[in-house]
């Protein structure tokens, strides 16, 4: 997904938003991030990120289109109303007068991916539970609706969290569609499916804010294990703290260390697993989209699929 741009358009980008010789520019593609091409831009005072948004055409699940126009007020409550590491969004442009999609700067956050830290199992645990203080922090805010409620707008708020996972579920399975990974009949099966459930997901739980893309690529941690940073907002959700935790059981980030930091009891009812089935179930399914429309790796997307009817068929059975 990551591209290469001209230095001379790089330059403009951030001289439009910044009063700063262009020549005194040094842009460093940044490795990580799958989505969005990022760059370490020096010369520009304090060091700063510039991130573009892929084209208008790159293949996107229904709240990926132009999701980035989330990120400015996110940041800004986040760093208003909680400690989460965050960083300070300098500008962010969607008007497209000088590149044909959004794209954003940023300060840069210190800190290494935790990817790609070299830590020992303690500093990892300490990190892995501060994630948990700060995601704890994070789901402490709600809102009075349901749903993907960026500036993006890829649904219709809801009035509750069953009839919101109802639009995404439904949503995400248009999608899968659309780019040949199931058949209509195929979907179909999956939605029925969620509508025989659909009173599990009638608990009433809190419009969280939901991260929603915490995995060890998207922590920063400094030598010692310290959070310095939680990144990439972009797919951030507001909803049911279960379906984030069910992003968290994928990326192996739920752990004990993290539980620790979070400090709330995980429902493990009968109600709450058919819950983490289903959205286990949304996480993996997203990516028979992504490895069919972005990577052009349709076999790896078959895999997706049969993973996807593997998590199905306890659920299939239990209905008898």
């Amino acid at each position: 997904m990551t591209e290469s741009f001209p230095v001379e358009l790089l330059r403009t980008l951030v001289t439009s938003k910044q009063p700063v010789d262009p020549a005194a520019l040094t842009f460093q593609p940044i490795p990580t991030g799958k989505h969005n091409t990022s760059y370490y831009v020096r010369g520009a005072g304090e060091e700063v990120v510039l991130r573009i948004s892929p084209p208008d055409d790159a293949g996107f699940l229904f709240y990926e289109r132009r999701m980035m126009a989330q990120e400015p007020p996110l940041h800004a409550l986040l760093r208003a109303e909680t400690a989460v590491p965050v960083a300070e969004i300098v500008a962010y442009d969607d008007s497209r007068a000088l590149v044909d999609r959004d794209y954003l700067l940023m300060a840069r956050l210190p800190g290494t991916p935790l990817s790609e830290a070299a830590l020992s199992k303690l500093r990892v645990d300490r990190a892995l539970e501060q994630v948990g203080v700060y995601l704890a922090q994070m789901h402490a805010l709600v809102a009075d609706r349901y749903g993907y409620l960026g500036n993006h707008r890829p649904m219709q708020p809801q009035p509750t969290w069953s009839e919101a996972f109802t639009v995404m579920w439904n949503k995400l399975l248009d999608d899968v569609v659309a780019c040949g990974g199931y058949t209509t009949e195929e979907a179909d099966a999956m939605r029925r499916l969620l509508d025989v459930y659909r009173p599990h997901f009638e608990h009433g739980p809190p419009a969280s804010l939901l991260h929603m893309d915490v995995w060890s690529q998207n922590i920063l941690v400094d030598d010692g294990g310290r959070v310095t940073g939680l990144v990439d907002l972009d797919r951030a959700l507001w909803g049911d703290p279960e379906i984030e935790y069910a992003v968290l059981d994928y990326c192996g980030i739920s752990e004990p260390a993290f539980w620790r930091g979070y400090s709330r009891d995980r429902d493990t009812s009968f109600p709450a697993q058919i819950r983490a089935r289903f959205y286990l179930l949304y996480e993996v399914q997203k990516y028979i989209v992504i490895r069919i429309w972005r990577r052009n790796d349709p076999d790896q997307a078959l895999q997706y699929k049969r993973q996807s009817f593997e998590l199905v068929r306890p659920l299939v059975q239990a209905l008898g």
